[in-house]
């Protein structure tokens, strides 16, 4: 059985909605909004669907990167120089970024006894192209900050990973982990008296810390090698190419800079 309509409460609807501004109908028949509501919280209500176990994650990552950090603390340990380091570096595979578009290994620049090591984050397009680290624009910047602070010749400059990231990303903890022997054993063999350590991603990996570099910057920290038989006061700071985006953070990078220049040049207490 249906029921009458009345004309006069159609016109007020339609007036109603006019006033509203509703000026077209986009559909032939009417929407029951409220029914489509429910049914929209019934799917979420649904439990997801099972998530793939945990050996099936770990096989779709790739080759396990313990094995490949041993592989690296074993042939790093049988470098007695840089250049034989640099060597085994460039023929080391265990580090997925080596495979990821990368023209070759970027290590190091600066003398081998220099007596500042200054640790960045990862090779950019020019260190890809150019084979050193730091050639940009942004170590174009921290050369001019270096010599200003007299620290010019005096530093050998590296980064946490020796391989560009694609798309310039930052390198992931993994890919870190997998370069860190190498690292190590650089320090050990430049023997250092400081690091600087360069960006946040840098800081994290070679202090074990998960601050912030705004929060980092500034500080001194101990670094400890993996056997913990060498320690080495470690200075996080803003990376050049934040410097280039931010310049007003140019100054905190200054005051960590003249902060280094002052405790390298600080007399060695005799023992």
């Amino acid at each position: 059985m249906s029921l009458a309509v009345d004309p006069r409460a159609v016109e007020s609807l339609l007036a109603f909605w006019a006033d509203a501004g509703v000026e077209a109908s986009y559909a032939d028949e009417p929407i029951d909004r409220l029914a489509e509501g429910a049914a929209l919280l019934r799917a979420r209500s649904q439990p997801p669907p099972p998530v793939p176990s945990a050996p099936m994650l770990v096989a779709s990552r790739g080759p396990d990167p313990t094995a490949a950090v041993e592989q690296a603390r074993a042939q790093a340990a049988l470098c007695n120089d840089l250049p034989a380091l640099a060597a085994a570096i460039a023929a080391f595979d265990g580090c997925p970024l080596k495979s990821m578009g990368a023209r070759q290994a970027v290590v190091s620049r600066g003398p081998a006894d220099a007596p500042l090591m200054i640790i960045g984050e990862c090779p950019g397009p020019d260190e890809d192209q150019q084979g050193e680290p730091f050639v940009g624009a942004a170590g174009q910047m921290l050369d001019r900050m270096l010599k200003a602070a007299g620290l010019e010749g005096r530093a050998l400059i590296t980064n946490t990973v020796f391989w560009r990231p694609p798309g310039n990303r930052a390198p992931t903890p993994q890919e870190q982990a997998v370069c860190a022997p190498f690292v190590e054993r650089a320090i050990q063999l430049v023997q250092p008296r400081l690091l600087l350590l360069v960006g946040g991603a840098s800081a994290k990996a070679l202090l074990k810390r998960e601050d912030g570099i705004l929060t980092l910057r500034g500080r001194w920290f101990e670094w400890t090698s993996s056997d913990g038989a060498l320690e080495l006061p470690a200075l996080p700071t803003l990376h050049p190419a934040f410097l280039l985006r931010q310049p007003a953070a140019k100054k905190k990078a200054w005051i960590d800079m003249l902060m280094l220049a002052e405790r390298l040049d600080r007399p060695e207490r005799p023992h």
